[in-house]
């Protein structure tokens, strides 16, 4: 049987043999999983089983911990008694107990399991635990039985995503201006309405999945089934998300199946005694760059774990989808590390993990059958053949890929290449080219680029000038070609770089500085983990016009439909630094050079008649100099030329026509 994705990329057929394994491989291991008549959604229910389950008549508790000898409930509901709970050992190492009695187990009691195994007493935070807490006095994490008194009254009942995406990738810890760690709460009251203001269908937040450590940016998750307790009550949570979608915004969870936090008393790494539960043994366990614990994606019982996991956050949390984390690393045994992958030979060899290519097939197969609106995104730097392809076609059935090599290239032409010597053909073929069929998610920026030791666009542009140069008032060079680029770069690559583009927080308006979370080495500070709105909101500031920039950005995109819409390179001369394109409805006229203005320049367009100006980079109202006048200009045939406008094409400034 032919893979349609040959039909796409002809020089795919030479790997046939790998992708027949790929299908293979899918239909084998969903045998092994399910029943006759099972789908995986069926099969994906692992939280309503194991953990803490309140029936009418008392609690079951369970847990799967195959090397275990014997393993105990404790807490501070029997006064942390270490063996008057004893579970009573099953099949395959399911561990079980019934506590008499609906008020055996009450809400915000602390549990834990303790573990016999090999000679040892281990500490373990229940692995499908709820909530976790750290206690203030003794920093320890805590397991949480989690019972509120009613249960969440969602109201969303018929909402859908929107079907081209305009992300705001977020925290929710730092999205407050205060120093301190914000919360769910605070986000839905104030920064919320912000996101709707802006015109963003689409919030994916990171660092919900809970990490002991804030500082990981919640990429060394110990507890699955956790929503971080920093951020407040899991009622808040789903109460953000029941009023993003009142709003029309779909959430996205950012979710981190790629790897596990080393952690043992608080994570699930070494739960019952082994490195090899849920993970590979020995070194193969062992991810030499992140040092966190890598899963053993051919094991039944973690493929259960973690399908599981994703199908209680859809269910519990009504997320609408996930970005999937650090995806090279599953998709390689050497996890991508030092590959530049410059040829197919890459992508099939020894070297790829066709176990995790499986995983990640089953886990977009569940998602669709828990909700078929549902949205996945991969976090890719390979560009695997396939990944944001159905696996009818030959794909692993993700709907998108990040576009990670857009914020790569736009941050090492500000670093290194003054923008006098930009090549605007190595630009356009960076933002315009894919693999044929697989949409991508275009951003000029990622939260990597303000993490600590880097600096996001705007302040790698103006640096220490932001501090004093950023007033309406002011006249400074640095701050007018940093503001000029940011929004260039912003609109060129929203309108060429993908099927559906991505902003993190801040951004929009080029918030200055770093991102520094509280640790040892800035004295456990909160001053560079905040958003600074009040910057943005400031009538004297010129955030300002770059905030106003982004919402008519993003409000002309959607009213024209320019993602997903094919475009046309018109003109591009690399000497002037001009580019011309078409987008759907939209013409685009970039002039990238630094001094140069350009008087009548000749544009080519596709049919005679009048095309209108209807937004510039450099009108008054985005801090321009408002040197593009909102007029016609008439295209007729001259001879066998083509027709053309001829306009004035200041430096600096993208001008936006339509045809009328």
């Amino acid at each position: 049987m032919k893979h349609t994705i040959f039909r796409y990329d002809p020089l795919l057929k030479a790997y046939e043999k790998d992708f027949d394994l790929r299908r293979q491989n899918f239909i084998n291991k969903k045998k092994q999983l399910l029943k006759d008549g099972q789908t995986l959604s069926d099969f994906a229910n692992g939280h309503e089983f194991f953990g803490f389950h309140k029936e009418k008549d008392g609690w079951y508790y369970r847990e799967w911990a195959p090397a275990a000898d014997k393993v105990f409930l404790t807490g501070d509901f029997c006064n942390w008694d270490r063996t008057a709970y004893e579970m009573e050992k099953g099949d395959n190492g399911v561990f079980s107990l019934f506590l008499p009695g609906a008020d055996a187990l009450k809400n915000g009691q602390k549990v834990m399991a303790v573990v016999h195994t090999g000679g040892q007493e281990l500490e373990r935070i229940p692995l499908y635990i709820h909530r976790v807490e750290q206690d203030p006095v003794t920093i320890a994490w805590n397991g949480v039985i989690y019972d509120p008194a009613e249960s969440f009254a969602w109201t969303d009942q018929k909402f859908k995503p929107e079907k081209k995406l305009y992300i705001y990738e977020c925290h929710i810890g730092m999205a407050q201006e205060e120093g301190k760690v914000g919360t769910y709460e605070e986000f839905r009251l104030h920064t919320l309405p912000r996101i709707k203001e802006l015109g963003y269908n689409t919030l994916q937040i990171m660092a919900i999945m809970e990490h002991p450590y804030y500082a990981s940016f919640g990429y060394q998750v110990t507890n699955f089934f956790a929503a971080s307790s920093r951020f407040g009550q899991p009622e808040d949570l789903k109460k953000l998300v029941d009023t993003a979608h009142e709003m029309g915004i779909a959430v996205l969870l950012d979710v981190v199946h790629s790897h596990a936090c080393k952690n043992t008393r608080e994570g699930i790494n070494e739960f019952d005694g082994t490195d090899y539960q849920f993970f590979h043994a020995g070194a193969k366990g062992e991810h030499p760059a992140w040092n966190t614990k890598c899963f053993n994606y051919d094991k039944n019982e973690v493929i259960h774990f973690l399908l599981s996991n994703l199908k209680y956050w859809m269910t519990e949390y009504h997320f609408d989808g996930f970005r999937f984390d650090g995806v090279t690393s599953m998709l390689y045994l050497d996890h991508g590390l030092g590959t530049a992958f410059t040829g197919y030979d890459q992508y099939f060899s020894m070297n790829t993990d066709t176990q995790a290519v499986t995983y990640l097939q089953l886990a977009n197969e569940l998602v669709r059958q828990v909700n078929p609106n549902a949205i996945t995104i991969a976090e890719d730097t390979s560009a695997m053949p396939g990944l944001a392809l159905p696996i009818s076609k030959g794909g692993i059935g993700f709907d998108y890929r990040l576009a990670m090599g857009e914020p790569d290239m736009w941050i090492r032409l500000i670093k290194e290449v003054p923008d006098e010597y930009w090549d605007l053909n190595s630009i356009y073929y960076e933002l315009a080219n894919r693999r044929p069929k697989e949409p991508v998610i275009g951003y000029c920026e990622s939260h990597d680029q303000a993490l600590v030791g880097d600096k996001t666009i705007l302040f790698r542009l103006c640096d220490q000038e932001m501090y004093w140069g950023m007033g309406v008032d002011q006249q400074n060079g640095v701050i007018d070609r940093g503001i000029a680029l940011h929004k260039m770069l912003r609109l060129i690559t929203l309108t060429l770089g993908g099927e559906g583009y991505l902003t993190f927080m801040g951004n929009e308006f080029g918030h200055p500085e770093w991102i520094d979370f509280p640790r040892e080495g800035n004295g456990w500070s909160y001053h560079y983990c905040r958003r600074q709105w009040s910057l943005a909101d400031d009538p004297k500031l010129k955030y300002q016009y770059l905030l106003k920039f982004e919402k008519d950005m993003v409000a002309l995109s959607k009213k024209y439909k320019v993602l997903g819409s094919q475009d046309v390179q018109l003109l591009l001369d690399n000497e002037k630094k001009l580019l011309f394109c078409q987008k759907g409805k939209l013409f685009l006229a970039f002039n990238f050079h630094p001094t140069e203005s350009f008087v009548g320049q000749p544009l080519p367009v596709p049919e005679e008649g009048s095309y209108m100006v209807i937004q510039s980079t450099d009108d008054y109202c985005y801090g321009g100099q408002g040197r593009v006048h909102h007029i016609s200009y008439e295209a007729k045939e001259n001879g066998s030329a083509k027709p053309q406008i001829q306009m004035y094409l200041p430096c600096r400034t993208a001008t936006v026509l339509i045809k009328k």
